[in-house]
């Protein structure tokens, strides 16, 4: 009998052992589809303020933010460098919207402004507003799989001044104002390049830029979650846009109108970094999954495949170039 009960402890270990094991993925796989598909989107407007300012609001996933936001009855500051795509833009917006959605626009090349300049103009264009939304939606890549010797200096420049400078720099001025009156919402949006689920060679410095605004999100929130400013970190992986250059959506390659509306459900929520279309995160859990020793190898040579055929693109365009010069038949 003695013998008998140290057994019975533990196979009852072990099993309760096994219980909680089974336990964790199932609870996970629960929180999941409440987050995903179940939680209600947070009243932006009611929690946070009547504006929201868009960076990169002119193309893909920044218009189309802007559309939601516009939706939700938030009135919008626009930022880009193209005034005509800005106004474009902004008419599009009254047209669908009406007078309920103010606008006004703010022309900056964040490509060629200091972080200060930047600083300074978008504190004077947000004076008196009741700032409650910043998205740091403005990025730049560098075109095609390039190794790191071959990024022309001006390009990698540009990528991290918009991508690390002035995301920083625009944050800087608006924190003050959500401080004053302890709420705000601001929203990094990151890029699947950096995810921490693998390597990304030959976009080496755009993959880079990007890390930079997870550790620059999570560090934040930690410093002003206290005082009422939610601030988050959101990872789309591949989305129907000019700089992915997929022309036509899928299931895990969405329009930008679906990635934004999955993008608006998240904003305020407990998790500083997330991945909001429900497709994306699968991936991501996949590609959390394998090992890098396996990903690391396929992505090198998916990428070297990538460079080839731009490289044999422009040699094309080069030959047809020369042979449709006259000066050449002299």
């Amino acid at each position: 009998m003695a013998t008998q009960l140290p057994d019975f402890m533990l196979i009852f270990v072990i099993s309760c052992l096994g219980f909680i094991s089974l336990c964790k993925p199932i609870l996970g796989f629960i929180k999941w589809v409440w987050v995903m598909f179940l939680r209600p989107p947070k009243n932006l407007k009611h929690h946070y303020g009547s504006w929201a300012i868009v960076t990169g609001c002119t193309d893909g996933i920044g218009t189309a933010l802007a559309f939601q936001l516009a939706s939700k009855g938030l009135n919008l500051v626009l930022v880009g460098r193209n005034p005509l795509k800005l106004v474009a833009t902004a008419d599009a917006i009254r047209e669908n919207f009406g007078a309920q959605v103010g606008t006004r626009n703010v022309v900056i090349d964040l490509a060629k402004t200091s972080g200060e300049e930047i600083s300074k103009t978008m504190e004077d264009a947000i004076e008196g507003l009741d700032i409650g939304v910043l998205v740091n939606n403005a990025g730049l890549a560098y075109e095609g799989a390039r190794f790191l010797h071959e990024v022309d200096s001006e390009v990698a420049e540009s990528i991290i001044k918009v991508n690390i400078v002035a995301a920083t720099w625009i944050t800087k001025a608006v924190v003050p104002i959500m401080a004053k009156k302890k709420k705000g919402a601001i929203v990094n949006v990151r890029s699947g390049s950096y995810g921490g689920f693998c390597s990304y060679p030959l976009y080496t410095i755009y993959a880079a830029t990007k890390a930079y605004l997870t550790m620059f999100s999570r560090s934040i929130n930690l410093e002003y979650k206290k005082i009422g400013i939610d601030i988050q970190c959101q990872v789309p992986l591949f989305v129907a846009t000019k700089m992915t250059k997929f022309k036509t959506s899928s299931l895990f390659i969405p329009s930008a109108e679906m990635f934004s509306k999955a993008s608006l459900r998240w904003v305020g929520h407990d998790e500083h970094l997330c991945v909001p279309y429900w497709p994306h995160s699968l991936q991501c859990f996949v590609l959390n999954a394998l090992p890098d020793s396996l990903k690391d190898p396929y992505i090198f040579h998916y990428f070297l495949g990538m460079r080839k055929r731009m490289l044999l693109k422009d040699s094309k365009k080069f030959r047809t170039k020369v042979n449709n010069n006259p000066t050449n038949a002299m």
